[in-house]
């Protein structure tokens, strides 16, 4: 089963993307993870994304799904695999097609968790961080045990620049924006399903389960 995870920031793709992984044993291929494993293997396409990277540019196009290539290949995505950050753009999401007609193999589902945006926005904004151990609280979905403190060992918490309401809002205009294209690409090839992102973690597993198995 070939997947591909869609959703705004705050959206718990990273949540459902592990239970998929644990219920389908399909591995969950970020954009990020791609690139670091192939920079660590020092293929030439890593090395190239590197010089890119290292400059704080963008990643062309064709050495991203040069990389994407090189990814799905391996044993573990030969029963299927999970994208998660790709494709970005629908030139990217073409290519990606293209690639996979050469493999003989398609996407199966493009799962939109939809959450609307005034809810994305008290999820971030409400995220505080430990500035010491990392730990990551929520003010009203995940309470420290003392009001701004951080329960490991004491610092006080803090709300990072970009959780802040104004930036998120920003945020969230931006990639909605660049991820609209995408939707309407696949809505026209049919493999779209939207899931309902506003609800209990467990209850959003099982819709994507509804889905995939239908």
């Amino acid at each position: 089963m070939n997947l591909i995870l869609m959703g705004l920031p705050g959206a718990g793709k990273g949540t459902q993307a592990e239970k998929i992984n644990e219920a389908y044993h399909i591995p969950h291929i970020s954009t990020g993870d791609m690139f670091r494993l192939a920079i660590k293997e020092g293929t030439e396409l890593g090395q190239k994304a590197k010089e890119y990277m290292d400059q704080g540019a963008l990643v062309p196009d064709d050495v991203t799904i040069g990389i994407v290539k090189e990814r799905l290949g391996r044993d573990d995505c030969k029963n299927g695999f999970l994208l998660d950050g790709f494709p970005r753009t629908v030139a990217q999401a073409k290519s990606l097609q293209a690639l996979l007609e050469e493999m003989d193999d398609s996407i199966d589902y493009v799962l939109h968790v939809d959450v609307p945006e005034e809810d994305l926005v008290e999820r971030l904004a409400g995220r505080r961080i430990c500035p010491t151990c990392g730990a990551t609280y929520h003010v009203t979905h995940n309470p420290p045990q003392k009001e701004g403190i951080c329960d490991n060992d004491g610092s006080k918490l803090m709300q990072r620049e970009d959780d802040q309401a104004e930036t998120v809002k920003n945020r969230l205009n931006v990639n909605l924006e660049q991820m609209k294209p995408l939707l309407d690409f696949y809505h026209d090839k049919g493999n779209l399903v939207k899931i309902d992102g506003d609800q209990e973690i467990d209850h959003v597993f099982k819709d994507i389960q509804s889905a995939i198995e239908y």
